[in-house]
């Protein structure tokens, strides 16, 4: 049985370095980590399949653009036949503090198209890694807000890879083990 990690990001190089591509930038860290093969074109995404540990792994960054997300997430999910139990998002949350993680199962999608897109497609029963964007400092639309770019691009990049170190936890039965490690 394969472990779903799904990264939320825009396709394109103009889209790379902002808050709304975390999750590509987290599932890159993973690929980098774990020395994945390199992505390749399908199912409407970059598609990563390899072993982390005893377990297999298929690492996925959609290329539909965030608001269309589930379309390729469901294709996956319903060609390898992937439970929702295995099925993990790595997405921008500006509702948390930059840099702080927080894990969840379910639920709505408070606001976020990528995530409503993809519980549109296959249920709500997954879980989601949130890392915070933060909200801006002086007036700005949220959507302007999460299309900038972060102010220090290596200090995210840093970040994803101490996720990837300890993404390991998150394949167990005791996923909140994952956020409990990333804290110390």
């Amino acid at each position: 049985m394969f472990t779903l990690l799904v990264g939320l990001g825009n396709p394109g190089a103009k889209y790379e370095s902002t808050r709304h591509n975390v999750g590509f930038i987290i599932v890159d860290a993973i690929a980098d980590y774990f020395s994945f093969p390199q992505f390749c074109k399908k199912h409407d995404a970059l598609l990563s399949i390899s072993n982390i540990g005893t377990h297999k792994v298929m690492l996925l960054k959609p290329q539909t653009f965030m608001n269309n997300s589930g379309k390729s997430v469901a294709q996956i999910v319903n060609i390898y036949k992937i439970t929702l139990d295995n099925v993990i998002i790595f997405h921008d949350e500006a509702d948390i503090q930059f840099g702080k993680i927080k894990l969840k199962k379910g639920g709505s999608s408070a606001g976020h198209n990528g995530l409503q897109s993809i519980t549109q497609t296959i249920g709500q029963d997954y879980w989601r890694v949130r890392f915070g964007i933060g909200k801006p400092n002086h007036p700005m639309k949220l959507e302007y807000y999460v299309l900038s770019n972060f102010h220090n691009i290596n200090e995210v990049r840093n970040m994803a890879h101490n996720i990837s170190q300890h993404i390991y936890l998150l394949l167990t039965d005791d996923k909140f083990q994952f956020v409990q490690s990333l804290l110390i």
